[in-house]
């Protein structure tokens, strides 16, 4: 392999993915693509560039003190990035902002390619990216500039990271912004994107996962989905999706082409809405059975509406189990960004 790619996740959710070459350390590889990561001695003496590697494999050598990196702390996945050589793609968790390291959010253009709509539940907006494209996290968002207005959306990616096409999946607002200008939008219309952001994306899968979706919220489970069939993750996997209205519940048939490639991925449906036609009526919390649960040895990703991680949150608790991990995003319709919390 000539290189592999390294996520640097900055405490302020910017991401920003660079190039490692095989031999190559990543605070020289952050350096030659012009992001100061934190340092002084670049020696693994001062501990200045310590970070935490969040997954991969790497080589740290034994060409640093104790003082700047102990082994527990080594054991524990901390790093210093002037002596951490990639064996793999990784994420690296740096903790300082990236305004500090003289890097930010990309910007880059993209054309759009399809827009599908959903019987006015939903839209998927598909877009074609240059090759040069920044990367992302699966879970991670973008905030798109609205056409004709200083306006942003906030939209997580529901494609994989690195593909030449990038797609949304975006809550129809009747009279809202975004949805107004989707309504009208054309195969070659222009937009300007600024990311990718935010901490909800998945993590290295060492145990079963649940993955909890409230209507559009299944945007950044899909890009997910894609990642654990690049990676050949065979730990069981179970989603429940939950929306509203019957016509809010879109591309099932997509987590049925999952469910056939990916082993041990299932999933459930269900609608809130007492008129349902739909077999199982009710909230995510209805149709969460305890065995999802895994007694605790489970890592939770929730994205939905506010009412629904407060009601999940509440659910859990009461069932006197602490999940091994919890990551959920709320996010609030027309607002300009999600709110994203790792527990």
């Amino acid at each position: 392999m000539s290189s592999y790619r390294i996520a640097l996740n900055f405490e302020d959710g910017v991401t920003r993915v660079i190039d490692c070459g095989p031999k190559e350390k990543v605070l020289d590889a952050a350096f030659r693509q012009r992001i100061n990561l934190p340092m002084d001695c670049s020696d693994g003496v001062c501990g200045t560039c310590k970070c935490r590697a969040e997954s991969g494999r790497y080589d740290l050598g034994d060409d640093y003190i104790d003082d700047a990196l102990s082994s527990d702390e080594a054991q524990s996945g901390l790093v210093l990035t002037c002596q951490m050589v990639p064996q793999s793609d990784c994420v690296v968790a740096v903790p300082v902002a990236s305004t500090a390291c003289k890097t930010g959010t990309a910007r880059f253009g993209g054309k759009v390619a399809q827009v599908t709509g959903f019987a006015g539940a939903a839209f998927e907006l598909v877009l074609e990216v240059a090759a040069d494209a920044p990367g992302f996290l699966p879970g991670q968002y973008v905030n798109i500039g609205v056409p004709g207005s200083d306006q942003h959306r906030a939209y997580s990616f529901s494609s994989a990271s690195g593909a030449a096409r990038m797609s949304f999946l975006i809550k129809n607002v009747p009279g809202g912004l975004m949805s107004s200008w989707l309504a009208t939008a054309r195969p070659g219309d222009a937009l300007d994107l600024t990311g990718p952001l935010g901490s909800f994306y998945l993590r290295p899968v060492t145990r079963p996962v649940l993955m909890l979706a409230g209507g559009t919220g299944l945007a950044p489970f899909l890009s997910m989905l894609e990642e654990m069939l690049r990676q050949g993750i065979d730990q069981p996997v179970h989603m429940i999706y939950g929306v509203t209205r019957d016509q809010d519940l879109v591309l099932v048939e997509r987590l049925e082409d999952y469910a056939r490639r990916l082993p041990g991925f299932s999933f459930t449906t269900c609608v809130a809405d007492a008129a349902t036609a739909h077999p199982r009526q009710g909230y995510v919390t209805q149709h969460m059975p305890a065995e999802v649960l895994h007694d605790g040895a489970v890592d939770v990703y929730l994205c939905g509406p506010p009412p629904m991680v407060e009601a999940v949150q509440k659910h859990v608790q009461a069932q006197g189990i602490s999940p091994a991990s919890f990551y959920y995003e709320k996010f609030v319709t027309s607002q300009p960004a999600p709110v994203a919390v790792a527990a």
